[in-house]
């Protein structure tokens, strides 16, 4: 009999956290995600839906935190929702039935690879990495921008906390990367 393990994107069983002085990066592996995008002529519908059920729908370029749901803005009229996996495991199929046909509602949990970067000051590292002035940026920015020759998702948690979501594929490079730009701030 076959015994299947989960691994996460960079191949284990538990989730990394790698220091570099006072860097620390976490693999998250604690989050289900989804996209949420309101159909054609529907949006005030999705957003009563939404507010019904708690999913946050943020302005361009905003994270909005909640609980049980967060989401940041990703395109016009399109967000990216997460909750705990533990009780949100089924992230997609429980977006649906609260946001009804108003929504198309995609499974994104095992597409992406997200890290938490926390230190005192990230601009340094942030800044080596990709076009983001994050010192300017306020709390609750959320933006698509590359890294290397990546195409992430940047959530501003706070001044010293950041949250990454990269694609899976590349987990292990994106992680290179943010090792790599930690050494060089020293």
């Amino acid at each position: 009999m076959v015994s299947l393990q989960a691994l996460t994107a960079l191949g284990a069983r538990g989730a990394a956290v790698v220091e570099i002085g006072p860097l620390r990066i976490t693999e998250r592996t604690d989050l289900a995600l989804a996209s949420v995008a309101a159909r054609r002529g529907r949006r005030a519908e999705l957003a009563a839906a939404a507010e019904a059920a708690g999913v946050p729908l943020p302005d361009a370029a905003r994270h909005q935190a909640g609980a049980p749901y967060s989401a940041f803005w990703t395109a016009p009229e399109m967000w990216f929702v997460e909750a705990p996996f533990g009780s949100h495991e089924l992230i997609a199929d429980q977006l649906k039935a609260a946001l009804g046909d108003a929504a198309s509602v995609t499974e994104q949990t095992d597409a992406w690879v997200v890290f938490d970067l926390a230190a005192a000051d990230l601009a340094p590292v942030l800044e080596r990495l990709c076009n983001v002035d994050f010192r300017a940026v306020p709390k609750g920015y959320a933006t698509r921008t590359v890294m290397e020759h990546l195409g992430i998702y940047l959530v501003k948690l706070d001044q010293g906390a950041v949250r990454l979501y990269g694609p899976r594929s590349s987990a292990q490079s994106l992680l290179h990367a943010l090792e790599g730009a930690a050494v060089s701030t020293g």
